[in-house]
């Protein structure tokens, strides 16, 4: 069985390789990665890293990596076509049946018979011309063979053409080349990029074009490859059995997979009467609307490393003019969990654009419960909610490049945004209106990932917001030997976020194999590890808990909690993920650093500066995003 390179994309690109491997492996979050023991070779200190952006794993110890096709064939010893069989059935894109289902991207070009040119008589002059002399007779050989008139073949070359096949992407790039080719020649269609403001550097990057008013210009522009254009739904066929085409007297926006292939095309109408406004390329066997996004190749060509969805191509486009490179759309449809996914591989942290109105306050919710099943641990999503009566191209038009980027910098979050949504539909200065919010966030609550902590911090962080459960603070007296101006240490920043947030301790459990038994901070991650799989599931128990549970400790974390203040530092759940996240990462460096200047024999040596390199490289990447 062959199966085509699109079919074997599609399938990676709707797996995750951080739950794919995790149904194998153990893997906890360490920054932007995931890492575990290889399950490749014997080892203690976990080398193994999977990268979900990338989706991609390699082991630093025995250098084993690849994709997540590599990993089943691997680590069960299986051969490729029975891997894709497998992971065809769990997302759902067939394979081919056949030798035959992989030609689905050809097709058969017609053949254009020319028309013979007409016989031009000869002009008789007066003077006859001299008889042709041969010194070989080229008739000889002919006239001496025996001709039988019943077995000669009359035919030749010339009177029957041999058919080709086309492949679809390669017609695709000609239709595009071909639209490109006619915008030159429409005034209107150049005076409306014009009029929303596209230069002509813009117009040749997104390689806009124009799709004449003939009904057959696709017809006879590709008169050899009609069968290619009704594959892809350019040219369709009316009631009476005439071809007309889907595009006519439009703008064109050619629609590009994630390797910059032409898949399909959007076209806007230039008379506001026509309806619908905007047509899309319908689905084919190379374009799925579903899972595509406008502008997410061009992005990441230009390094784009913030990502913000928005509703249409001239968003995008106008976007991308003024320097904001990771904007994308979808095309027509509502945005879903592919759309999603395929962002939050290019970044963890995606803003989601919407427009002010209830509609757009409708498709905001809508979003908001897609989205939560996809926000594991170190995901962030923004709620972008533009201004009435516009859209991101118009915003920029009227308020200036700088003042959007202060607005989209100022984006809510996911929790702020969710309180301001529910608090607008009860009124929270009541009993029952408070009830009624949270009865609406425990249902959204459900919809989060259960292993993550961000579920747990979302519902404290509305406690908070309504005035329930006000938070434990530690009643001590005030020792007037006690210098306010002694730097807090990052291990009780990170005591503090714990006691505050116990389900934070995951992000924490890989310090215990470098931390020093004699600090406080190793006491309380001994003790979290201990009874961490008991902890309640409400927020503030699991808080009492674990203040029970470290009571040795009593007098030394009332004295930080005071000191660290963590409660203001860590009131959104977002920020309280992300301290968590670095503390634990500065001070894993820390004691990797001082554990290098112990002696150490050469293994135990290597294994660690491994381990400090790869830790150095999350925290830089860390701060490349924040």
């Amino acid at each position: 069985m062959a199966i085509p390179q699109h079919t074997i994309d599609q399938i990676l690109d709707r797996t995750d390789i951080v739950d794919l491997i995790g149904q194998r492996v153990k893997l906890k979050k360490t920054g932007r990665t995931y890492s575990g023991c290889c399950p490749f070779h014997q080892e203690k200190t976990p080398s193994f890293h999977v990268y979900r952006d990338k989706q991609y794993y390699h082991c630093f110890g025995c250098q084993a990596n690849g994709n997540a096709i590599r990993f089943l064939m691997d680590i069960d010893n299986r051969n490729f076509i029975d891997v894709m069989k497998d992971l065809s059935s769990q997302t759902g894109v067939e394979l081919p049946k056949d030798n035959q289902d992989s030609k689905r991207l050809s097709y058969k070009k017609e053949v254009i018979k020319t028309v013979p040119a007409p016989i031009v008589k000869e002009t008789k002059t007066d003077t006859p011309l001299a008889p042709a002399t041969f010194e070989i007779d080229p008739f000889e050989a002919f006239q001496n063979q025996e001709f039988d008139p019943a077995h000669f073949d009359y035919s030749t070359d010339l009177d029957q053409p041999i058919a080709q096949e086309g492949n679809l992407y390669d017609l695709l790039e000609n239709v595009a080349q071909f639209y490109e080719r006619q915008l030159p020649h429409s005034k209107s269609a150049q005076q409306y990029f014009k009029q929303r403001g596209l230069s002509p550097n813009t117009i040749q990057f997104w390689r806009l074009g124009y799709a004449p008013e003939d009904w057959q210009h696709l017809a006879k522009a590709f008169p050899q490859d009609i069968e290619g254009l009704k594959l892809i739904g350019l040219i369709r066929s009316s009631d009476s059995g005439r071809d007309f085409d889907l595009l006519r007297d439009r703008v064109i926006f050619p629609i590009r997979d994630a390797k910059g292939r032409v898949v399909g095309f959007g076209g806007r109408a230039l008379n506001d009467e026509i309806k619908p406004k905007y047509i899309n390329s319908p689905d084919s066997e190379v374009f799925h609307k579903n899972q595509l996004l406008y502008g997410l190749y061009e992005g990441r060509k230009q390094k784009a490393q913030d990502w913000l969805m928005v509703e249409g191509y001239m968003d995008v486009i106008a976007l991308q003019q003024y320097g904001i490179y990771g904007a994308v759309a979808t095309l027509g449809t509502a945005s879903n969990t592919e759309h999603l996914n395929i962002l939050f591989k290019q970044n963890n942290r995606i803003t989601i654009a919407f427009d002010g109105d209830a509609a757009g306050q409708k498709a905001a919710k809508r979003t908001l419960e897609i989205a939560l099943p996809l926000l594991n641990d170190g995901r962030e999503l923004k709620f972008f909610v533009l201004p009435k009566e516009h859209d991101p191209d118009s915003l920029i038009r009227r308020e200036g490049i700088e003042t959007f980027k202060k607005l989209w910098e100022q984006a809510p979050l996911l929790s702020d945004f969710v309180f301001a949504l529910l608090s607008q539909q009860y009124d929270v200065t009541t009993p029952e209106g408070k009830s009624q919010v949270m009865a609406e966030l425990n249902q959204l609550t459900e919809l989060l990932p259960k292993q993550g902590s961000y579920r747990y911090l979302l519902k404290q962080f509305f406690r908070e917001k309504l005035g329930f459960n006000k938070k434990w603070q530690p009643q001590i007296s005030l020792d007037a030997s006690l210098s306010f101006n002694i730097r807090t240490k990052d291990e009780d920043f990170a005591v503090a976020i714990l006691m505050h947030h116990p389900f934070l301790y995951i992000h924490f459990e890989n310090l215990r194999a470098v931390i020093p038994q004699d600090e406080l901070l190793a006491q309380v991650l001994n003790t979290f590890d201990k009874v961490f799989d008991e902890l309640p599931d409400d927020q503030d128990l699991a808080t009492y808990y674990m203040l029970g549970a470290c009571c040795l400790y009593q007098q030394e974390l009332a004295d930080i909690m005071r000191r660290t203040n963590i409660q203001v530092l860590t009131q959104a759940p977002e920020m309280a993920d992300k301290l968590a996240s670095e503390y634990s990462l500065a001070l894993q460096e820390k004691y990797l650093k001082q554990k290098l200047k112990e002696p150490l024999s050469l293994i135990e040596s290597r294994n660690l500066r491994q381990q400090l390199n790869e830790l150095t490289k999350k925290i830089s990447l860390r701060l490349l995003h924040s």
